[in-house]
């Protein structure tokens, strides 16, 4: 089991920046690749961005290139997603998940853009972006 508490979700204007935290607890986060989603009203949950367990891979969604970037630190067992140039698009419920992948080929590189692959989620953050 690994728990995953998301922090750092705000309103914000358009143009601006926000950081969101993820912190796990329980299972080690280093086995773990880590993903960022999220789900606006409305709308299907949609992939935001991932990383490898040990950080040198990570994979975005076409419309946060260039805008966001994740990053974990394992001393701290925590995952960041750091957001600039914020758009009202962006608004939505983020959500941190955790795929274990002990044992899995490739497992150090692994990173995955599928919310089925994933089995640990935190309970999401706000993030509202006026225009």
């Amino acid at each position: 089991q690994v728990q995953l508490v998301e922090s750092g979700g705000g309103l914000v204007q358009a143009g601006d920046s926000l950081s969101l935290s993820c912190a796990a607890s329980g299972r080690t986060f280093s086995s773990c690749a880590m993903g960022w989603f999220r789900q606006a009203p409305g709308k299907e949950r949609e992939f935001v961005a991932a990383i490898s367990r040990n950080g040198a891979v990570t994979k975005y969604t076409d419309p946060v290139k260039g805008r966001f970037t994740i990053s974990r630190d394992n001393a701290k067992n925590t995952v960041y997603l750091q957001m600039s140039s914020l758009k009202p698009e962006d608004t939505a419920v983020y959500s941190c998940a955790c795929r274990p992948v002990d044992g899995i080929i490739y497992a150090l590189s692994y990173t995955s853009a599928r919310f089925n692959d994933y089995a640990y989620w935190g309970q999401g953050t706000q993030v509202t972006v006026s225009s």
